[in-house]
């Protein structure tokens, strides 16, 4: 049997998500001990207090399946966001989120439309429900939102990352409001506000009074990034809840676990501490900007927990310096950002470690260039 042929039309032509060679690979490729992962946005600050105890109280209670944590969480969340309860969909992270939406939303032959560049996982998940998928470039690493609003006519979805991965850049609350304002009738907004807890509270669209009164729009959060739970898979969107029905009937039952459940509540638990580590991983993220700027390296401005850095020439080359000198980064070659590195920030001591690299890196290839070039 050639089981190619029994797979859907649009996942024969689909690629799956390949995360890279692993830690053990690259060490025993370059002969390193030790490697920090400054690659996929995972948090480097630590967990928040009291996730550690949580999660141990409730392994108490793995034989049962979560249903009562289930409504908890979505009580909490709600008290968080100001949403209504009836409005939060938990989900085993934004990717499960992802592919939910498009299954509640997407017929085969859809036209979606997404930045570009953006997270991948889009178009990658859109492509294997079978729709039409149009990409908008940005301009320098802006939206271009006439662009995208141009495209949208006769457009299913319009998906926005926000802040964007991998630019950092953030849409203002004038500009979001103009945006969703414009949309054309019979599209729907997607928005994956993965790194939107890094803003302060008073720069980010209102995008649960606009959940509230009907207008066009999912909205999708994660506790991957400045909650620190990336290894738990832990996330949940807002909808109108005339939509839950449709993602409940598309994601599998309790999709959560009971640990990932107690961590996220445990997050939850103290606001004025989610509003110190906000302010210790800008801190952090700023600092950075600023030292390498100077060192001679340029950066776009970032709402997120990383720095996409202009170092300029062969970004791989600076990739593979960084990684033989123990840090893992993202060269923007990967998104068709040439020339530039995606850098997560960790604490200052840390980024003053990569700092250094990358001080000593650009000497070295400066060097190199010299000598080419005598």
């Amino acid at each position: 049997m050639n089981f190619r042929d029994l797979r859907r039309a649009p996942l024969r032509a689909v690629a799956p998500y390949d995360p890279g060679p692993s830690l053990s690979e690259l060490k025993a490729r370059y002969g390193l001990g030790q490697i920090v992962k400054l690659n996929w946005n995972e948090d480097l600050f630590g967990l928040f207090p009291g996730v550690q105890e949580a999660i141990k109280d409730e392994l108490r209670q793995a034989e049962l399946y979560p249903e009562r944590a289930y409504a908890d969480f979505r009580n909490l969340v709600a008290v968080r966001t100001g949403a209504d309860p009836t409005m939060i969909v938990p989900a085993h992270g934004i990717q499960s989120l992802v592919f939910s939406t498009i299954g509640v939303f997407i017929n085969p032959g859809d036209r979606v439309v997404i930045p570009r560049p953006t997270y991948g996982l889009y178009r990658q998940a859109c492509e294997a429900a079978g729709a039409e998928v149009v990409r908008v470039p940005t301009i320098g690493y802006r939206f271009d939102l006439d662009a995208m609003l141009g495209a949208a006519s006769g457009a299913k979805l319009v998906i926005v990352c926000d802040p964007n991965n991998p630019t950092g850049d953030a849409l203002t609350a004038s500009e979001w409001e103009a945006f969703l304002e414009r949309l054309p009738a019979g599209c729907l907004a997607v928005v994956d506000e993965a790194y939107a807890d890094y803003l302060p509270a008073e720069q980010r669209p209102r995008r649960v009074d606009d959940v509230r009164t009907g207008r066009p729009l999912v909205v999708l959060r994660t506790f991957s990034k400045l909650f620190g739970l990336a290894g738990l898979r832990l996330g949940y969107a807002i909808v109108h809840p005339d939509l839950v029905p449709a993602f409940d009937a598309v994601q599998e039952p309790f999709n959560v676990n009971r640990l990932a459940l107690a961590a996220g509540m445990a997050c939850l638990a103290d606001p004025s501490f989610i509003e110190a580590r906000r302010r210790e991983v800008v801190h952090a993220r700023d600092r950075f900007a600023a030292d390498l700027g100077q060192v001679g390296i340029g950066s776009w401005p970032s709402q997120a927990n990383f720095i996409l850095a202009r170092p300029g020439g062969n970004d791989m080359e600076w990739y593979e310096g960084l990684l033989r000198r123990g840090f893992l980064v993202r060269p923007g070659s990967e998104f068709g950002l040439d020339g530039q590195l995606r850098i997560t920030v960790g604490p200052p001591a840390l980024m003053d470690s990569v700092l250094q690299a990358v001080a000593d890196l650009r000497n070295d290839l400066v060097r190199e260039t010299t000598t080419a070039a005598g």
